[in-house]
């Protein structure tokens, strides 16, 4: 095969990778995705030298490994550093208010489609400057393995830094040195607050315990209305009373759930028992 030819995507293997990506991830992808669909797959075309996604379909079959592959590169979305600052504001002025902080137990929080980690340690950032010594715990899941060893390593290009509070960078970010100029990275102290853990949201949860805050944003605009329905269901069941539930501004639990309350746009809390 010609690197410089140009391999077509017909509807049908769309259609193939389409139904995949809604079977293991819960993804629905419109035929706008096509393209995209073409041009994250086509490097693994020129790797194994195939002719036809077809062929790279039936590959997938044949490995596990490769498989894990093709879904990272299909449903990795772009994520930022306080992304949608009100979310942190609230969680801020939350945690700033007297009796409001769990007494004899961390503050658990989840992140719930992590992506590359900005979510989760942007999350870390907020609890370090305003619990200061008092417990708290991080789990910061994604379906994709590839994005998580990113996070893990929480090293990021000085640019993506703009929306970090300058004493947060100051405090708890470095300049990379040497091979890693030009990059920032995570202290190690805050990154060892921060769990990081494959999990399907799909498919029923492992165990990960009870937590006073649950964020799952930016995903379920990729979702259809059931597969949201049961995210939504498995979640909550994580989610103590009295809680939390964050979900993007862009997105909406209307006809989802009906038994949060609305604190404030896209801030849902959880019943009291």
């Amino acid at each position: 095969m010609s690197s410089n030819t140009a391999i077509a995507l017909s509807d049908q293997e769309f259609a193939r990778f389409r139904q995949l990506i809604h079977e293991i991830a819960g993804i629905s992808l419109s035929d706008a995705k096509k393209p995209l669909v073409a041009g994250r797959l086509s490097k693994r075309l020129r790797e194994f030298e195939l002719s036809s996604y077809g062929e790279y379909f039936r590959r997938l079959s044949q490995s596990p490994a490769e498989l894990q592959t093709c879904v990272d590169l299909l449903t990795t979305n772009e994520t930022y550093f306080f992304r949608e600052p009100k979310h942190f504001d609230f969680l801020r002025e939350h945690l700033e208010k007297p009796g409001l902080i769990p007494s004899g137990r961390p503050l658990r929080i989840w992140s719930g489609a992590c992506s590359s980690g900005e979510e989760p340690y942007s999350i870390a950032l907020l609890l370090a400057d305003v619990l200061v010594d008092k417990p708290w715990e991080i789990l910061a899941s994604d379906i994709s393995q590839r994005v998580l060893d990113r996070a893990r390593a929480g090293v990021y290009r000085v640019q993506d830094s703009e929306d970090i509070p300058r004493r947060m960078l100051v405090r708890h970010c470095f300049r990379g040195v040497g091979a890693n100029e030009g990059n920032l990275l995570i202290d190690p102290a805050l990154r060892r607050r921060v769990r990081f853990e494959q999990i399907n949201l799909n498919n029923p949860l492992p165990e990960v315990g009870q937590f006073d805050v649950i964020f799952l944003r930016n995903v379920m605009i990729y979702f259809d209305g059931d597969t949201k329905r049961q995210v939504v269901k498995r979640l909550l069941s994580r989610l103590r009373p009295g809680g939390y539930f964050l979900i993007s501004h862009s997105e909406s639990l209307n006809g989802i759930d009906d038994t949060l309350k609305v604190v404030k746009p896209s801030i849902y809390r959880k019943p009291d028992a």
